[in-house]
C-alpha cells in the first residue's frame, strides 16, 4: 500500500485493484481510525478529514488485506434484458442473447464503489475474459435503470444522464432515493444478483 498526501487532512491509498480498495475501505469504516470519510475507488481508498496522518500510517499498516465478512445479503435486481447493446454482448461473448442472460445472472456480484451520479454502483464479479468496451461514442442519453457494463464492470443508471457502456437490460428498482436510511441501494460491500424480471 503506498499513502500520498492530499492536503493537510487527506491521505489517498494506492492499493492496486478494486478488491483491496474495497476490502480496506470496509475494513477501515469499522476501524476506528478518527476521520470523517472513507471514500474507496477503483484502485484507491480516500481518508478524508484526518487529524493526525502519521497515527493514521501506523494504523493503516495494521491492515492485513483482506475484507471482513459482509453481513448483509444479497439485493436481488430483476432485470429486463432489451437492451440496445445485448446483441453485441452477445457477439462479443461468443454466444446467444439467452447465454449473456444465463451469465449475467449467475454471476455474483459486489459494490465496490460508488461515482459517476448517486447511487450509481461500479459491481465487480464479472471475469476479465467477458469484460467488453465501452461505445466508441457515448450515448447522449441513456435512460434510468439501464443495465449496463464496460470492461469487467457492471452498472445500473440511478438517473437518465450520458453514457457510454453497453446496456443489456433496464430494471425498475430505486438505486438513490434520500429519504431513505441509506440513500444509496447498492453501497460499497453490497452482493448483488441480478435475476430476469
Amino acid at each position: 500500500m503506498r499513502l500520498r498526501p492530499v492536503g493537510p487532512h487527506a491521505l489517498l491509498a494506492e492499493v492496486g485493484d478494486a478488491r483491496s480498495a474495497l476490502g480496506l475501505a470496509l475494513w477501515a469504516r469499522t476501524a476506528g481510525l478518527g476521520v470523517l470519510e472513507v471514500v474507496p475507488a477503483a484502485e484507491t481508498v480516500l481518508f478524508d478529514g484526518v487529524d493526525d496522518p502519521d497515527r493514521l500510517r501506523e494504523r493503516l499498516a495494521g491492515w492485513s488485506g483482506e475484507p471482513p465478512a459482509v453481513s448483509r445479503g444479497p439485493v436481488e435486481v430483476p432485470v429486463t434484458y432489451d437492451g440496445d447493446d445485448l446483441d453485441f454482448v452477445a457477439d462479443r461473448w461468443g454466444t446467444d442473447v439467452a447465454g449473456v442472460v444465463e451469465r449475467h445472472t449467475a454471476t455474483g456480484f459486489v459494490s465496490s464503489f460508488c461515482g459517476f451520479a448517486p447511487g450509481f454502483a461500479y459491481l465487480a464479479g464479472l471475469d476479465e475474459q467477458w469484460a467488453v468496451p465501452r461505445l466508441d461514442t457515448p450515448r447522449s442519453r441513456v435512460p434510468v435503470g439501464a443495465v449496463a457494463l464496460a470492461g469487467s464492470w457492471c452498472g445500473v443508471y440511478p438517473t437518465a444522464s450520458p453514457g457510454g457502456w453497453r446496456v443489456i437490460g433496464r430494471t425498475d428498482v430505486a438505486l438513490w432515493d434520500a429519504t431513505r436510511a441509506e440513500p444509496a441501494l447498492l453501497a460499497p460491500g453490497t452482493p448483488v444478483r441480478f435475476v430476469r424480471a
